[in-house]
Parts: structure tokens; C-alpha cells; sequence
């Protein structure tokens, strides 16, 4: 058994059942330890205030104060832990959103508990976790866009950034690529560099504002 503690985590929803069931979720798990719960974004921030916790799982359509306005406030006052959108809402316009205020994923509330699992383990390793749905919407945008080609993206590039944006880590792009981690690395860099951003959060953001999605 790891001596390594669990990672603490913060539960933001206005329906008490939500929050339940997460809960009983994330408890099965050893590694996860579910420290607080909120009702709303008021009470998410006055807790992450006192004890931040390492990872925030917080709804995007709650009644007082929205999971996106709960998110921006987070970042603004310096709370640097991972936040995960956890909604019922599929808009794209909410996805961009929550990335350009600094999301470490978005998922929908229909998804299979597993892969709920196994996506906030992905987000705290620092991949970005998107929608299967959504990422798929983003994925046929990308293929059917003429702005990569006008900014002089390779073939191979392309490729690199539709994975990228839907939330895959370097191993995994190489693995559906064929090509060794290390090749991807250097397409990443070259990725970013032309499309000058910084991060993968950054390249998901690029993506739905240039693709219109």
C-alpha cells in the first residue's frame, strides 16, 4: 500500500444527490479523499480560502453563481489546484469558456462513472479531459478547417493538434500515431511555437476560437 496521501478533493454542486453519488464514487478509490462539499460557488470559494484542496470537481449550471463564474474567481484569487467542469451543459461556447479561465477539464454528467474515474486521475497527472462527445465535434472542425493550412501546419501537425485538443497525452498521441514520444514532443513544440501559445489548455482554447466551435 502507497504512503503517498490521498489527493484531497472539493465537491461544488447545488443538488445534494450529484454530490452523493460522487462521493461514494471517489471514495472507492484509495487515492481520492473527498474533504468538502459546496451547495454553490459562495461556498466553494470561502472553503478553497481556508484549506484548499488539491482538485476541485465543480457544475457548470447552478442557480446562484455559475460553475464558469465559480471558476474564474478561483484563478483570481490564486487558487492553483486542478478544477474539473462536471455539467449537464454540451455548449461549446461553456467549453471554451471554462478553458480560457483555466479548466483542467470538462465533462458531462451522462458519462460512464469509470471513465469519470479514470478522467480525473488523467487530469491530476496534468493531461487536459474533454468530452468524448465534444472532443469529437472539435476533432471533425479541425479536419474540415482551412486555417491550419493557411498558418502552415504539416499533415503530421494536424494530426499532433486534433489529439492535443481532445485532451491526449504525448504517449497516447504516439501510440495512435505510431511515432515515439520523443517525435511528439518536438511536434508539440513546433505546434506551439507556430501557433504561439504556451500550454495544452492554450491549444484546446486555439482550436474551438479559430475553428468557430
Amino acid at each position: 500500500m502507497s504512503d503517498t496521501p490521498p489527493y484531497s478533493i472539493l465537491l461544488v454542486d447545488d443538488h445534494p444527490m450529484i454530490r452523493r453519488g460522487l462521493r461514494q464514487l471517489l471514495e472507492m478509490e484509495r487515492d481520492f479523499q473527498v474533504v468538502g462539499e459546496a451547495n454553490g460557488g459562495a461556498e466553494a470559494l470561502a472553503h478553497v480560502s481556508e484549506v484548499p484542496p488539491d482538485f476541485v470537481i465543480l457544475d457548470n449550471k447552478m442557480a446562484a453563481m455559475s460553475g464558469l463564474e465559480t471558476l474564474r474567481k478561483l484563478r483570481e484569487a490564486g487558487y492553483e489546484g486542478k478544477v474539473l467542469l462536471y455539467t449537464v451543459s454540451d455548449s461549446e461556447d461553456d467549453v471554451r469558456d471554462a478553458m480560457r479561465h483555466g479548466a483542467d477539464g470538462y465533462l458531462l454528467k451522462d458519462m460512464d462513472p469509470r471513465e469519470l474515474m479514470s478522467d480525473i486521475h488523467k487530469a491530476l497527472e496534468g493531461e487536459v479531459v474533454i468530452s468524448e462527445r465534444l472532443a469529437n465535434y472539435l476533432n471533425q472542425s479541425l479536419a474540415a478547417s482551412s486555417v491550419a493550412d493557411e498558418i502552415g501546419l504539416t499533415t503530421r501537425e494536424k494530426e499532433v493538434l486534433r489529439m492535443l485538443a481532445s485532451g491526449s497525452s504525448n504517449r497516447v498521441i504516439g501510440e495512435q500515431l505510431g511515432i515515439a514520444e520523443g517525435t511528439v514532443k518536438v511536434h508539440v513544440k513546433n505546434l506551439f511555437s507556430k501557433l504561439g501559445i504556451h500550454t495544452r489548455v492554450e491549444a484546446v482554447v486555439w482550436a474551438m476560437e479559430k475553428l468557430n466551435v
